[in-house]
């Protein structure tokens, strides 16, 4: 049997999110096959839960102690949205300890944590449309005339590093632009003004299995708010239509648009794309690494549309981890 480490936690307001999706993660792992255990991951510490009490993980090599025995993990199941878990961090120091886990590397996980670089990565291929932005560095003055010229009203203005919505402003009217890049700004230091593309959303999730990757079901995202923020991601204020209503040629661009993403950016495990439809033609919002997996997270409802249960599904992602250690 092997042991689990299922993370969550991270330094981030989007903790709350990865709890709930360790959670998820923990219900439906194979007990006959893995001793899972949650490990919180917080600034002040690390610890894990066991046997309803809360024991210090030694950070040397990543174990802990009970009763005088120390347990090791054989495997990571990364589940923290935002940083150290999304951004390389945790990566580079399993990486070090030679512990395998279910995220993409140091490398490819840096590069998509930065919506500007992966975007700007992205762009020099001609097959993936990518909206025009710029970024805004904290602390530096931009005009609202230059966004007009560059990017023009209405946009929207986001934090550059992370996820899960948090920060995110559709601005409608140039007045309405500095408020919104001050909210932006308050839990990161650069933000992306990014053009407004009018068409619907859909989110393109994909998975590793014996190192193919893998198309689900499409999503397509109908925000009850102005557009999928937060409330609309989180709290219900959303319809997500599964299979989406899209037809033949359209959802086999996006997956193969979200294939081709998937192994440029040399991503691993699994991974979800977002896009604008426009005119027939998708513009890729953002690339997310370490998607939702709580009850009301979209790749959970495509796997499920798909056929596979959870069970099936962590499972898959953690021995592909594990090999692709080996």
């Amino acid at each position: 049997m092997k042991t689990v480490a299922i993370i969550y936690g991270g330094y981030s307001e989007e903790w709350v999110i990865s709890e709930k999706s360790a959670q998820v993660v923990l219900s439906h792992l194979d007990p006959q096959k893995y001793a899972t255990y949650l490990v919180r991951i917080a600034e002040a510490s690390w610890s894990v839960s066991v046997d309803n009490s809360t024991i210090e993980i030694d950070k040397n090599d990543f174990s802990f102690s009970q009763n005088g025995t120390k347990t090791k993990f054989d495997v990571v199941f990364n589940a923290i949205h935002g940083t150290p878990g999304e951004d390389g961090k945790l990566q580079g120091y399993f990486d070090s300890l030679r512990i395998p886990y279910t995220s993409p590397g140091v490398m490819a996980s840096s590069l998509t944590f930065s919506k500007s670089y992966c975007n700007g990565f992205l762009r020099q291929f001609d097959d993936v449309n990518i909206a025009t932005s710029m970024v805004v560095t904290k602390g530096e003055s931009v005009e609202v005339n230059e966004v007009a010229e560059r990017i023009g009203f209405p946009c929207f203005v986001k934090p550059n590093n992370g996820g899960s919505s948090f920060g995110i402003t559709k601005v409608i009217e140039p007045s309405e632009f500095n408020t919104a890049l001050e909210f932006a700004l308050e839990n990161d230091t650069e933000a992306v003004v990014e053009q407004f593309i009018n068409g619907r959303e859909f989110g393109s999730g994909v998975y590793q299995r014996d190192g193919k990757v893998i198309p689900l079901p499409i999503t397509e995202i109908i925000s009850n708010n102005e557009f999928f923020d937060y409330q609309a991601k989180y709290e219900g204020a959303s319809q997500e239509i599964t299979p989406a209503e899209l037809d033949l040629e359209t959802t086999q661009l996006i997956q193969v648009t979200t294939a081709k993403v998937f192994a440029r950016l040399k991503l691993r495990g699994m991974s979800r794309v977002d896009y604008i439809v426009q005119d027939g033609q998708p513009y890729l919002i953002e690339v997310n690494t370490i998607p939702g997996l709580s009850e009301e997270s979209i790749l959970p409802q495509q796997v499920i549309c798909a056929g596979i249960t959870l069970r099936e599904f962590f499972g898959v992602l953690v021995e592909e981890a594990r090999c692709s250690a080996s």
